[in-house]
């Protein structure tokens, strides 16, 4: 029986690179989820939901996810070395890289909110009580969202549309899918939250860009993305701003939300245009 299935199943991993890209997309993502759904199921008739069950049952799913990555990247691909073939390469490079983009996020916040400080659209408030663990805190959100997020989009998914697709539509593609794959809420949510599909979809251009930039490593990449949740984390729930109400809300951010205002979207946009044009020069 093993001998008869092995060259079946063998068969069916070769023949997964000759699929349409939204094939293997399905594929990968029904195969995730039906590793992932018994653990899930358990975890959750054992624990309940919210609170630390949904942190671990997250963590599970991540894991299988980087495990799935390497098969799919070894038996699909023909990879010895999956994730590095999806950017995790570099050695100390890869640490250099991810420093200068956290510090180059950080920076684009500091910059945002210190030009809206000296127009007179924000003031900036007193440090809270612990903001030193609130930061901490942020740390752990920002490498967490930074790599998880990256090494999905930039480093699998942008790969795989590579492979199907010119370099410059597969970019354009991905910032899309980015953007709207963190619409996945109830309608009311969706409505209340759609001016900032413009500023991911651009995010997710920025992030891919910066991982042409650096060779197809995502150092840069997952670097900057968490540097971006970090320091907005900090602004936002340690409230170091208020907002003066001399700009309407489509200027400095709707809800508050940076990359659903003019402000952010132009600074964005600014940022995109530097590294496109990097990358359109580039030998």
């Amino acid at each position: 029986m093993n001998r008869l299935n092995k060259p079946l199943f063998a068969q069916f991993w070769r023949q997964m690179i000759r699929r349409p890209f939204w094939i293997r997309i399905v594929s990968f993502a029904l195969t995730l989820v039906l590793l992932w759904l018994p653990i899930g199921l358990s975890i959750y008739f054992l624990w309940g939901e919210g609170g630390a069950a949904s942190f671990v049952n997250m963590g599970l799913l991540y894991l299988i996810f980087i495990l799935l990555l390497r098969v799919w990247g070894r038996r699909v691909h023909q990879q010895r070395s999956p994730l590095v073939f999806y950017g995790l390469k570099g050695g100390w490079n890869f640490g250099r890289d991810a420093l200068l983009g956290w510090l180059a996020g950080v920076f684009l916040v500091a910059l945002l909110f210190l030009i809206e400080g000296l127009l007179g659209w924000v003031t900036w408030q007193g440090l809270p009580d612990r903001f030193g663990l609130l930061l901490l805190d942020g740390v752990l959100t920002g490498v967490a969202v930074g790599f998880a997020e990256e090494l999905l989009f930039r480093g699998w998914l942008l790969q795989e549309l590579e492979l199907e697709y010119q370099p410059w539509f597969a970019l354009v593609l991905n910032g899309l899918i980015f953007a709207a794959l963190h619409y996945l809420h109830p309608l009311e949510v969706i409505l209340a939250t759609w001016p900032q599909f413009f500023g991911l979809a651009l995010l997710g251009w920025i992030l891919g860009l910066s991982k042409w930039i650096f060779g197809g490593r995502l150092g840069f990449p997952m670097g900057l993305h968490g540097g971006l949740v970090w320091a907005y984390f900090g602004v936002n729930v340690g409230k170091l701003v208020s907002y003066t109400g001399v700009a309407p809300e489509w200027l400095t951010g709707i809800n508050g939300n940076p990359i659903a205002g003019l402000m952010g979207v132009g600074l964005l946009i600014l940022v995109a245009l530097g590294l496109s044009y990097r990358v359109a020069t580039a030998p």
